[in-house]
């Protein structure tokens, strides 16, 4: 058994699960491309869809809280900074790591494109699965790309109805172990910042990252274990505070190196306003539904949005002085 790396404080870095799913999910994303390839399947979902079921909700600001957590994640700059850079061997990797990381994912989208919108034979099908804002989900993703994949590469719909749904548990396991592992780690550096030798335990630590979510899950959703829905729709605007996080944290990195900062500054404005705009438009429809709860969170995510908008002014501001002061 090889030595753990110096960063690795418990090991879970070093198991092969993770290494094992990856090619997995490699190899039946080129299954749906070599099946996208052969069969050229046609897109039947229109291109604008005017007839929307009752109840949709505005494409703005919902586009820039749904679509750009691919595109700009706060979850995926807790990975990069949490995970992936402590598994790094060379600086010098990064880029590498981090933009094939990112057309991986762009690929991913593009695949799950294919199977929500050239996954039905007729509109009429794609119709009868969009029949209200929200339906649909992952079972259209692994039906419609069953339907491509067993008509481009001739194997039978009930194999390829299993292979996508293992891909879509594997993305699930992966994001779940990955998100408890972050957690681990934010609460042993809460235990080093608070001078708690407790929390810095890694049992202890993992124990409580896994029985916050246990109690979220059964504690608020009961004995079906679905509390974290509950909250699911404000993933997107807390996932886009993070984004603006890890863009105000690159910002001032890049103000202190003496380098132009509207390459990040600009989406950082333009992510706090959409996030901003989407978590007010969801307030008012919480306070309609009456639905307290998600209308208190929401309040919370707003008061943190302004308080790293806020945050995000102040620090560039207190930079650009600085620098202004010591060129003069």
């Amino acid at each position: 058994m090889r030595p753990l790396p110096p960063c690795c404080r418990c090991g879970c870095c070093c198991s092969p699960r993770d290494y094992i799913n990856g090619l997995q999910l490699f190899i039946g994303l080129g299954l749906v491309y070599a099946a996208v390839l052969f069969s050229n399947p046609s897109i039947v979902a229109p291109a604008f869809n005017t007839d929307v079921p009752a109840g949709t909700p505005s494409l703005i600001p919902l586009l820039f809280v749904t679509i750009a957590c691919g595109a700009i994640s706060g979850f995926h700059g807790l990975v990069a900074s949490g995970t992936t850079s402590k598994q790094i061997n060379n600086e010098r990797d990064i880029r590498f790591v981090g933009y094939f990381g990112a057309l991986g994912e762009g690929c991913l989208a593009l695949a799950a494109i294919l199977a929500a919108t050239a996954g039905f034979a007729t509109l009429g099908e794609w119709q009868a699965v969009y029949t209200h804002f929200g339906a649909g989900g992952v079972q259209a993703f692994v039906d419609g790309g069953a339907t491509i994949v067993a008509a481009g590469t001739g194997l039978p719909k009930a194999i390829a109805v299993t292979l996508l749904t293992v891909m879509a548990v594997l993305f699930a396991g992966t994001t779940m172990d990955t998100g408890i592992r972050l957690q681990r780690y934010i609460i042993q550096e809460w235990g080093t910042i608070y001078k708690i030798p407790a929390l810095k335990s890694v049992p202890l630590a993992t124990l409580l990252a896994v029985g916050a979510c246990l109690a979220l899950a059964f504690g608020a959703g009961g004995t079906d274990g679905t509390g974290g829905m509950l909250l699911w729709p404000l993933f997107g605007t807390t996932n886009q505070l993070l984004a603006g996080l890890t863009l105000l944290v690159a910002t001032v990195i890049i103000v202190r190196l003496g380098r132009p900062m509207w390459y990040t500054l600009i989406p950082l404005v333009f992510l706090l306003t959409m996030t901003t705009y989407a978590l007010l438009v969801q307030l008012w429809s919480f306070y309609q539904a009456g639905d307290w709860f998600m209308f208190t969170l929401d309040i919370i995510i707003l008061v943190a949005a302004v308080m790293v908008l806020l945050e995000s002014v102040g620090t560039l501001r207190r930079h650009l002085s600085q620098q202004a002061e010591s060129r003069s």
